[in-house]
């Protein structure tokens, strides 16, 4: 096994993960959340997500929701057992529910 002497003699670990045009194609270097499949407007994934991002996204995904109507976030971050109802309580979304089943835990924010 020979030492490669320099960069270029290194395989490529981008290589066939370029998209039209040259340009890198990162959707498959994101999180799962990140590009999942959003048909469900009503159901945010956050799971392997860290604060503050799941508070963020909910807050992106309520913003296209009408008023009334309930999003479900699931999460596993420790801290989004404090960060969901402290977000639901400063912005007017009423917490409908709160519930934690092993490291999983369900919100379901109604929006104002």
């Amino acid at each position: 096994m020979s030492i490669p002497n320099t960069a270029s003699d290194l395989p490529d670990p981008l290589a066939g993960v370029t998209g039209p045009r040259g340009h890198m194609s990162v959707d498959r270097l994101k999180h799962h959340a990140y590009v999942a499949d959003m048909d469900d407007a009503k159901t945010l994934d956050a799971m392997g997500l860290l604060c503050p991002l799941p508070v963020l996204k909910a807050r992106k995904r309520l913003q296209a929701l009408e008023s009334g109507d309930e999003l479900t976030v699931l999460a596993d971050d420790p801290a989004a057992i404090v960060d969901v109802p402290h977000f639901c309580l400063e912005s007017g979304h009423h917490l409908v529910s709160s519930t934690v089943s092993g490291t999983i835990q369900t919100f379901v924010i109604r929006k104002k």
